[in-house]
């Protein structure tokens, strides 16, 4: 048995015939196989493998990643005060009380 040859490479750059290949061995998309590589520099991507006859691939998937920083996050959400939200709140639980689910028959 001949060793395989190993390559790295970037979805996108792959013949459109070997993409299709790659789709229909992940029909449910990539998320489950998909493996993080660490490169000595400190950066990393995310690959899935992929073997042929001749060639074992590891194919690199682009991942968009949040980089919003958690203080960021935070702001964007909770930051508002709603305002009148007291007001809603107490016209809900009135209301609630004016309501008679319960009807005799």
């Amino acid at each position: 048995m001949a060793n395989k040859k190993h390559l790295v490479a970037s979805f996108h750059n792959l013949s459109p015939e070997l993409q299709e290949e790659i789709k229909q061995k992940y029909p449910l998309g990539f998320t489950d196989a998909m493996i993080r590589v660490d490169k000595p520099n400190g950066d990393f991507f995310y690959a899935v493998p992929y073997d042929t006859d001749e060639i074992s691939y590891l194919v690199k998937i682009d991942v968009k990643i949040d980089d919003l920083s958690e203080d960021e996050e935070e702001k964007e959400y909770y930051d508002d005060e709603i305002k009148g939200a007291d007001d809603i709140q107490e016209e809900s639980s009135q209301a609630e009380e004016a309501t008679d689910d319960d009807v005799e028959i």
